[in-house]
């Protein structure tokens, strides 16, 4: 039998380490999170739905983790507990390798959400298993071993600790290491834990917990004998977790196609939904009922203009109503799952179901909403269903659906801000029927529109428009492609080039759009395009004419780039073209030093490397100018703001203004009279170089 003392001294410290261990559990298990996924980016073409697919993921496996962790504290006594806890640590020790294989365009084809599933399961799979199960094991443990303190703030405690991992990583992690570092430095700390976890389990534990087996069977007939949970508690469980976790990435998608698709920008999102799990099982202070549901009521009714203004309003005044929103839902759906928590004993059936609603989120916009629908509806009806849930909470808190009729003036603001939504619904709904065509694929939402005052025929992912083409002169190149624009002016040096050769022009463009380059083409000319999204291909070849009134010989490669040139021999490629941005996102992995170096092997001598750098919310000129720079490539950038066709005068639709960076072994190849509008260099200490180990958005955002 353990001294007295000593069982005293133990029983004060596990509550201690139990804290300690739950706090880097959580750490750990969220800074995996947007590594991994930044591992993932530059092989699935720098998508947002990689985000998406990932925390579809991560809530089903959080799931599965819960379930493990109710089903030992229900079957199983501590000391068994403890022993297969151990087993499944040193396992996971025994396999860790989370940096994901080498995947080549053939793995990748038509599924990609599957083959990122795939690379999770073998990767991250059981190591995010093991942390998933910590908390609401120890959790339970510390509720029989602390029989006075509440659990739900070791609870909060862990939250505290995957929010610091959130912020850190976009902040401090990503910034300061290159991923190589924060792949190795993350699994040194799993390990660290490991150990630790397993020596709490094995040790410490081992003693306290002989007393509480003992009695065991007749603390069992307690728990028996307790008001049990009914079915209706945990429908609310699942249906306030669900809408939380519907919301949160909904929502995320939908400022990816609205406003920016910078990967740093997904972790707010996720940071507001830990930050009001913290504050709402911290203490009941922080959620006032009637308060939470008047904000969120209120910020929902300004989103429905924002999202009707759209691009009329400055960045920073969008996020913060796109984010003050997510944050009132949040506190208000935590907040009702903190009010209808259960005692202790019911703690893991608790956290069972609401990772449950979790994974059922995750499920429903990873899944069934691509499936489903041709827009981002999926987030009109979760904002919808915020409302209902806002109006419900306030009208039967003030007793207006039973005792009496709300007031005018509260039913006023409950029927404007139902009508907005289903206005703002509406509206996107009319602009779906209007559209050529829609394409809904992994990578976004493309839609072919009719442009009547230009007569013309508009490709638009989100609100960037990708190409162009007027119905009377469809042979005329548009928008970013214009003959004023950079590549215009490349194209024309090289022409004039090959000419006095007496050759054609071979030419690699990465990035299809509405195939507007292929009108350069002339016959004997070759024109390769790269394209990683199946829809885009389908649209350019249905829906515009440029590929196939083209006079060069056009192929079209499908896939993502720079695997297929990294498969490929040398092209000997006079020109290659880097366009391959998704509505405003940008593309990494093809603007690092080892991008650009694979880029040069397939240039001829005097060949010119034209990327664009066209961007609402980011100076990628920064990136491109230093990676030329650290390459020993010349460069020079221009910019080309078209208001009108050069060719006849008409007003071109707005988006057509572009920026090139060109890029040259030969520095007397840009220094042609065409190339005189160059802007002027960036200087070198405002240059920043990426490479496939690191790069930073961070510094390159203006809002």
């Amino acid at each position: 039998m353990v001294d007295r003392q000593m069982l005293s001294r133990l029983r004060r410290a596990v509550p201690m380490v139990l804290a300690g261990t739950v706090f880097l559990s959580a750490f750990l298990l969220f800074q995996i999170q947007p590594l991994i996924s930044r591992l993932l980016l530059p092989t699935f073409g720098g998508a947002s739905a990689v985000w998406t697919t990932c925390m579809l993921f991560f809530q089903t496996l959080l799931f599965g983790g819960y379930l493990y962790s109710h089903l030992l504290v229900s079957r199983l006594s501590r000391r068994q507990q403890a022993g297969l806890h151990t087993i499944l640590l040193l396992v996971a020790c025994l396999l860790l390798r989370i940096a994901p294989p080498p995947v080549s365009a053939a793995d990748i084809g038509d599924t990609p959400v599957l083959q990122i599933l795939w690379l999770l399961l073998t990767t991250v799979g059981l190591p995010y298993f093991v942390l998933s199960t910590t908390g609401p094991l120890l959790l339970s443990w510390f509720a029989e071993l602390s029989p006075g303190r509440s659990p739900h703030r070791l609870y909060a405690l862990s939250n505290a600790g995957s929010l610091l991992a959130l912020l850190s990583y976009p902040f401090v992690i990503e910034p300061l290491l290159p991923l190589s570092q924060q792949t190795r430095l993350w699994q040194f700390v799993f390990l660290v834990f490991s150990a630790c976890c397993s020596g709490v389990l094995l040790t410490g534990l081992s003693s306290v917990v002989s007393e509480f087996d003992s009695g065991r069977a007749a603390k069992v007939q307690g728990l028996g004998a307790a008001a049990g949970i009914t079915w209706s508690q945990r429908g609310v469980w699942f249906g306030l977790s669900c809408l939380a976790t519907v919301l949160l990435l909904a929502e995320t998608a939908q400022i990816c196609q609205d406003v920016a698709v910078v990967p740093f920008l997904w972790v707010i999102p996720l940071a507001l939904y830990l930050l009001s799990f913290i504050l709402c099982f911290e203490s009941d202070r922080w959620y006032v009922r009637r308060w939470w549901c008047q904000i969120s009521a209120l910020l929902l009714l300004i989103l429905c203009y924002v999202q009707t203004l759209g691009a009329q309003l400055p960045l920073l005044a969008q996020l913060l109503v796109w984010f003050g929103s997510l944050a009132a839902v949040f506190m208000l759906c935590h907040g009702e799952l903190a009010r209808l928590r259960p005692a202790a004993q019911h703690l893991t059936l608790f956290y069972l179901t609401t990772a449950a609603g979790g994974a059922c989120g995750g499920i429903v916009v990873g899944v069934l909403a691509p499936l489903l629908l041709p827009q981002y509806w999926e987030h009109d009806l979760a904002i919808l269903s915020a409302a209902l849930l806002a109006i419900g909470v306030w009208f039967g808190e003030r007793g207006w659906l039973t005792i009496r009729r709300p007031p005018l003036p509260a039913a006023g603001v409950a029927i404007l801000l139902i009508v907005s939504i289903l206005t703002t619904t509406v509206a996107s709904v009319s602009a779906w029927l209007k559209c050529t065509a829609v394409r809904r694929t992994f990578y976004g939402v493309l839609e072919v529109e009719y442009d009547s005052v230009e007569d013309a025929t508009v490709l638009v992912h989100g609100r960037i428009t990708h190409g162009v083409q007027f119905r009377r002169r469809p042979s005329v190149p548009t928008t970013y492609y214009g003959y004023e624009t950079g590549v215009a002016k490349a194209i024309a040096v090289l022409r004039e080039r090959a000419l006095a050769e007496g050759r054609s022009l071979k030419a690699g463009l990465v990035g299809l759009g509405t195939g507007t380059l292929a009108a350069y083409g002339r016959p004997g000319d070759q024109f390769t395009f790269y394209e990683i999204d199946p829809g885009v291909i389908t649209l350019a070849r249905e829906q515009f004419r440029f590929l196939s009134d083209s006079a060069a010989t056009i192929q079209v490669i499908s896939g993502d780039a720079r695997l297929q040139l990294e498969a490929q021999s040398p092209q000997q490629y006079q020109l290659l073209v880097l366009d391959a941005f998704s509505g405003d996102a940008v593309p990494t992995h093809l603007l690092t030093r080892e991008a650009v170096e694979l880029c040069r092997r397939h240039l001829a001598p005097g060949g010119i490397l034209a990327i664009h750098i066209s961007n609402l919310h980011l100076d990628l000129r920064r990136v491109t100018e230093g990676v030329a720079a650290a390459t020993g490539m010349t460069s020079i950038s221009l910019l080309k703001k078209a208001e009108a066709d050069p060719a006849t005068g008409q007003r071109l639709p707005s988006g057509s203004g572009s920026l090139w960076t060109l890029m040259s072994e030969r520095p007397e190849t840009l220094q042609h009279d065409l190339f005189e509008s160059a802007q002027a260099p960036v200087p070198a200490a405002a240059r920043v170089v990426w490479t496939d180990d690191y790069s930073n958005l961070l510094q390159l955002i203006r809002l």
